[in-house]
């Protein structure tokens, strides 16, 4: 008993130190928040500041932009007004929808003989060509495009610039983030069920589109919101391979901004992330309602057994 003793009060540690040393570990604690609460907001300010003072100044009553002439909404009904700014987001949503649909159908087709049929003869230089264009300086690739368009209607008169060019080489361009995109889920998949399913009598198209799609199906859509992202975004290719008649959104408003500061442009700006938003809102908000319905599905699953 007395050893016990002994030891018990050789090994118990006092209180006082104890509380020290948990204070000492609160206060080494909280610098490292307070750090990051700070870095957190410094790095907000300086992402949607400029955003939050865009919106705004599309508000603005005055047409300087350094100038606040009171709340206003006229700028909103000159930029419906002006046909030229409609018609490039016009071509510019149809060449981005046209070449984020084509690029999805390239996209995946590279991704499925890189992943499927590996080891082939060329592989690495057809890796190489299919993902070029992400890594080559986008005036190198506009130069280039316009040289084949300029070839190509010289020898047999076919493409005339215009819509068509610009279409070609935002595929050209996008492909290659959607391949990327989708080989990376199809690596992640388990090969085993396509082969359960083969095994089971299916053929190979029925796999793919019963099977493989569906599980690729996120990667395919988050491919296409890039793709269409990247081509309505794009400046300096189409600035090489568009034609007169084909100006596309980014060419009106960085000729516009050029000329000077257009309030318009802050119209404009302000509807393009109202409508992100908008999507991202409803996306989070079907994407906690399903994992809300899973969760209630495991717990009556858990209930029944």
């Amino acid at each position: 008993m007395a050893e016990s003793k002994i030891k018990e009060g050789v090994t118990a540690p006092d209180t006082n130190e104890l509380n020290l040393t948990s204070a000492s570990r609160k206060k080494s604690f909280n610098l490292p928040k307070l750090l990051r609460v700070v870095f957190l907001t410094i790095g907000l300010l300086f992402l949607y500041a400029p955003i939050v003072s865009l919106i705004i100044y599309s508000f603005n009553g005055s047409k300087m932009m350094t100038v606040w002439g009171g709340f206003s909404v006229k700028w909103y009904f000159e930029l419906f007004a002006d046909k030229q700014m409609m018609d490039a987001v016009l071509t510019s949503l149809i060449i981005s929808f046209c070449a984020a649909s084509m690029s999805v159908i390239i996209g995946t087709l590279a991704a499925l003989v890189l992943v499927r049929i590996s080891n082939f003869k060329g592989e690495s230089l057809f890796a190489l060509f299919i993902t070029a264009p992400m890594v080559l300086p986008e005036v190198i690739v506009g130069l280039s495009m316009l040289l084949l368009f300029v070839t190509l209607s010289q020898l047999i008169g076919w493409p005339q610039r215009g819509m068509v060019t610009i279409w070609i080489a935002m595929v050209t361009v996008t492909a290659a983030y959607v391949t990327v995109v989708v080989r990376s889920r199809l690596k992640e998949l388990d090969y085993s069920i396509e082969e359960a399913s083969q095994d089971l009598g299916a053929g190979p198209v029925k796999t793919f589109f019963f099977i493989t799609l569906p599980s690729i199906l996120p990667a395919i859509v988050s491919g296409w919101l890039l793709a269409f992202t990247l081509a309505m975004d794009d400046l300096v290719i189409t600035s090489f391979v568009a034609g007169p008649g084909s100006q596309t959104l980014p060419m009106v408003v960085f000729s516009s901004v050029r000329r000077g500061l257009n309030p318009e442009i802050n119209a404009l700006a302000t509807i393009i992330v109202f409508i992100v938003s908008l999507c991202t809102f409803f996306y989070w908000l079907m994407r906690v309602r399903k994992e809300k319905r899973l969760r209630q599905d495991m717990k009556l699953a858990m209930q029944g057994k």
